[in-house]
């Protein structure tokens, strides 16, 4: 069976996007992590499949598999690559629509400039809904690493992050503290980790690891919490402008209980066929 596909990216951060809509397949996670190889597959971050909805008020379902097979709940670029997947695909005409996702329902607008806006609903800040193992929320929190102390803010954008300020992303230890934070024991579902460096009062600059597949080009989610953690500790201003080895995003959060509002680009790169 050939299942038809499109490779798209989202500032570097790329997806096969699957319509489970208008053709017919049952997607497991072996499949994501056969495709996601960058040698013998296609070779993404995530990959995203638009499906019909469960909820009658909401347009689609959107999965997402990270490259490692593992189903994840939430992918802020993979959101603006959707919205203008089923566009192109005509699977709507609205220029607004509301998608269904394992965290919750979000909101996707298309511009008339091409960007598109997500509202990713507001951050989670409680621990449990993280999910990060603390007495009580906190804007920051002192995490042990054999002996070592790091301090970082933990939020939730539907998938959880944790977010340390450093002085300059370039000379970040990325790759040492990153994978040993996602798989920390007081994070039970893993986490994504970013590290942010302050630039001005609206400006700033983000790495992140993700969760299931290391560090990427952007993370939408991740530049959302990165904001909210920023403007929680009172190091940035809404609107906040994240700059990312990918590209930049804008990101408005006006507080507590209020949604973040992510705006960026969404790119189509090839259309492709593959064997289930």
């Amino acid at each position: 069976m050939l299942l038809r596909f499109t490779k798209m990216h989202g500032l570097g951060n790329d997806f096969m996007v699957l319509d489970l809509i208008s053709q017919h397949a049952h997607i497991q996670p072996k499949h994501a992590k056969a495709w996601g190889n960058r040698h013998t597959g296609v070779g993404f971050d995530q990959l995203l499949i638009v499906e019909p909805p469960n909820n009658p008020d909401v347009d689609f379902r959107y999965r997402i598999f990270n490259a490692d097979g593992s189903e994840v709940e939430q992918c802020g670029n993979g959101a603006r690559c959707f919205a203008r997947f089923v566009l192109d695909k005509r699977l709507t005409t609205k220029k607004t629509i509301r998608v269904e996702t394992k965290s919750g329902i979000i909101e996707l607008s298309i511009r008339n400039d091409g960007q598109v806006s997500v509202n990713m609903g507001p951050p989670r800040l409680a621990p449990a809904q993280i999910p990060f193992q603390a007495e009580a929320e906190a804007p920051s929190y002192a995490i042990d690493l054999d002996g070592r102390q790091v301090e970082l803010a933990a939020v939730s954008m539907g998938n959880p992050h944790a977010v340390l300020r450093v002085d300059n992303v370039d000379s970040a230890p990325v790759h040492e503290l990153g994978p040993r934070l996602e798989h920390h024991p007081r994070f039970p579902q893993r986490v994504n980790v970013g590290f942010l460096q302050i630039i001005d009062r609206h400006q700033a600059r983000l790495r992140v690891w993700e969760r299931g597949a290391g560090e990427t080009q952007a993370c939408g989610t991740g530049a959302c919490a990165a904001a909210v953690a920023a403007i929680r500790q009172g190091w940035l201003d809404s609107p906040v402008q994240i700059e990312l080895p990918g590209g930049r995003l804008s990101i408005e959060w006006a507080g507590s209980g209020r949604p973040v509002i992510m705006t960026g680009p969404a790119v189509r790169v090839y259309e492709g066929q593959i064997r289930l």
